[in-house]
């Protein structure tokens, strides 16, 4: 789903010429609608006066922001030593399994986009998975059945 003009407008107005609002125009963007679309850059460089390559490098230089159309929800399972020890690796081909996409993949219906990092920074906590931003430590298989039921209730059918 691209936005529309009106929609980016909305998004953009408060910032017009400020260039330093780039990352935060660019996080606006990509909350509303889960990536950074090509139209979205470019409105984004007309809007703020930033050369198209700057937008493009700041887009693709920090992970948060994906130029691919991501899910409403997305699940990020740690593979960093602590938690690869402690049965990540098998945590993430559940989620696989479960959600029917391998990793770095969103699901057909765009509800779901499995990501995998090297570390969270939460080795005590490890294995852990991150649903929408909030943070599942010690996370087995069951625990991991049980966040996606909740996430499929909380208003995906």
């Amino acid at each position: 789903m691209c936005p529309s003009k009106s929609e980016l407008e909305a998004l953009t107005e408060k910032s017009t010429g400020q260039k330093r609002a780039l990352i935060q125009v660019l996080q606006d963007i990509q909350d509303r609608i889960h990536w950074l679309p090509a139209e979205a850059l470019e409105h984004v460089a007309r809007t703020l006066g930033v050369p198209l390559a700057q937008v493009y490098g700041v887009a693709t230089f920090y992970k948060f922001f994906s130029l691919e159309p991501r899910g409403r929800h997305v699940c990020t399972v740690c593979l960093g030593t602590a938690c690869h020890v402690r049965g990540g690796q098998a945590l993430l081909e559940h989620f696989e399994r479960k959600l029917g996409i391998a990793a770095g993949r969103t699901t057909p219906d765009g509800k779901f986009t499995l990501e995998r990092v090297n570390c969270l920074g939460a080795c005590a906590l490890a294995p852990l998975a991150v649903v929408d931003g909030r943070y599942y430590g010690r996370m087995s298989e069951a625990k991991a059945d049980s966040v996606l039921a909740g996430v499929r209730e909380d208003g995906d059918p």
